[in-house]
């Protein structure tokens, strides 16, 4: 009976822990979808109603990103000093006027230089929410739950962001082709305004006191588990950047069924094997994943059918979905509790860089060897971040070995001055 009552308890707090991280990153889904609405539906509107070529309907989108890389560091120090709550609201304000700003360039259609300029400086402030959001929602998941479940939250808003991506994109198609370029922003106007309430009644966390490490000293801890992530990334940007473009040069048909086959895998796995990161340890789940992704780039290089790059892709979905939260929590329990939030601020920076490079280096790969030899180069990089993962684990181990000599060394000290 008291088993029975003491299993019911665990069970008890292990579904409050899990109903505190989804409403947490709940936010981040939210977030997450209003970039889904345009991303499909921006290059057009500026290329086909705006009439501008394709190079200023890419930049629309891209600009984004460079929003997001550059404000990554200080949204991270907002979290640690102004608290995680306040940096969600104000990621959330921010899509709020992004959505505003869209639905002001939809109706100035007729100016198309006025209304390219909209567009650019909403995408600017969806850059800056998607990182206010994103780190505030894993930081403010951490403090409510424990560093202790970090892998948890850190995975679980993982899903939240890819999952809103994945329903955003064609859920923006059936709006506009119902209602309207500006029913986007509007759509993004109202998702946003009507989750700053459900924020603002949410338990804000304590801000950790202490003295704040330098950025420097943060950034210097944290910057190799970013490399390490780089590194894994490679493959998951050349997929979604050039699977489309691989099949095409093939003679292949579904390319889009293959990034749905990753993105379901991705989810999946997050799914079913993110508790195994506090059970396995960060270097070791890292490790494993990093290889398996390897394999499946592999399978994408070796390539001579559709189905055989289908499974490539899903392996390589299967690898590379616990890269991002395994690497992450070894990072962050590098630093200080009162720094978690600069420490994911610049672990993810990493992965901006990673996607950032990815269309361009991958280009001239293809360029001069082919589309097969993208997904070679991207394996050889995967292999790279399992050798740095294992230098890394080695590093850390040699660190707790030390830390323990020194605190037994203490109280033999202690010892003989009694």
């Amino acid at each position: 009976m008291a088993d029975a009552s003491h299993s019911a308890t665990i069970e008890g707090r292990q579904s409050g822990v899990l109903r505190s991280i989804l409403s947490t990153v709940a936010f981040t889904f939210v977030a997450y979808l209003t970039i889904g609405l345009s991303l499909a539906v921006l290059p057009g509107f500026v290329h086909t109603n705006l009439g501008f070529g394709a190079m200023l309907a890419g930049l629309a989108i891209s600009v984004q990103y460079v929003a997001t890389l550059i404000s990554r560091p200080q949204v991270g120090r907002m979290a640690d000093t102004k608290g995680p709550k306040r940096t969600v609201m104000t990621g959330l304000a921010m899509c709020a006027a992004s959505g505003a700003l869209l639905l002001i360039a939809a109706l100035a259609s007729n100016l198309p230089w006025l209304s390219l300029g909209l567009i650019f400086v909403a995408r600017l402030a969806l850059g800056c929410a998607e990182s206010c959001v994103g780190t505030g929602a894993i930081t403010w998941g951490m403090g409510q739950v424990g560093h202790r479940h970090t892998a948890r939250v850190i995975s679980w808003n993982g899903v939240a962001t890819y999952g809103a991506l994945a329903a955003g994109a064609p859920l923006g198609v059936l709006i506009e082709h119902r209602f309207g370029f500006a029913a986007i922003g509007a759509a993004t106007l109202l998702l946003a305004l009507a989750a700053l309430p459900l924020a603002r009644l949410k338990r804000a966390t304590m801000i950790t006191a202490g003295e704040r490490a330098p950025f420097r000293t943060v950034a210097a801890r944290v910057v190799p588990y970013g490399i390490g992530l780089a590194l894994g990334s490679i493959g998951f940007g050349c997929i979604a950047t050039f699977i489309t473009l691989f099949y095409a040069a093939h003679g292949w048909d579904n390319a889009a069924l293959t990034l749905t086959v990753f993105g379901v895998v991705f989810v999946g796995v997050r799914f079913v094997f993110a508790r195994t990161i506090p059970t396995l340890g960060g270097y070791r789940v890292a490790m494993v994943s990093l290889s398996v992704e390897a394999i499946g780039l592999i399978i994408l290089c070796l390539a001579s059918s559709a189905t055989m790059a289908g499974v490539g892709a899903a392996i390589a979905g299967f690898g590379f979905s616990l890269v991002f939260p395994a690497l992450g929590t070894e990072a962050v329990h590098r630093v200080p509790t009162h720094s978690s939030g600069s420490a994911l601020g610049v672990y993810s920076v990493f992965m901006d860089v990673a996607m950032a490079l990815t269309g361009p280096l991958g280009g001239w790969v293809a360029g001069g060897m082919g589309y097969n030899a993208i997904y070679g180069f991207a394996a050889l990089a995967a292999m790279a971040s399992v050798v740095l993962a294992l230098v890394l684990q080695a590093q850390a181990m040699r660190e707790k070995a030390l830390s323990h000599a020194e605190a037994r060394g203490g109280q033999v000290v202690d010892h003989f001055a009694e």
